[in-house]
């Protein structure tokens, strides 16, 4: 199982969408508030080099947004 890590605020029209996106597929994930967690905002701009959300980690690769198209292609879903 791929590890899929989510960087989200609670107001992010966007974020709501790729988790239910990842509830429809059966995708588990862990989910990070970076509008409440000031050490995982940190974590997440390191990372995506910007505060926008979400900003979704897949084995490793990085996701900016939510790109149905790239998240079917790295979690093998048609």
């Amino acid at each position: 199982m791929k590890k899929v890590t989510i960087y989200t605020t609670p107001t992010c029209h966007f974020c709501h969408m790729a988790k239910e996106y990842f509830k429809q597929n059966n995708i588990q994930y862990e989910e990070f508030d970076v509008a409440s967690n000031m050490e995982k905002r940190k974590e997440m701009m390191e990372k995506s080099g910007q505060l926008g959300v979400p900003v979704i980690i897949i084995d490793g690769q990085t996701i900016v947004g939510f790109d149905k198209s790239k998240l079917g292609q790295l979690l093998d879903i048609k």
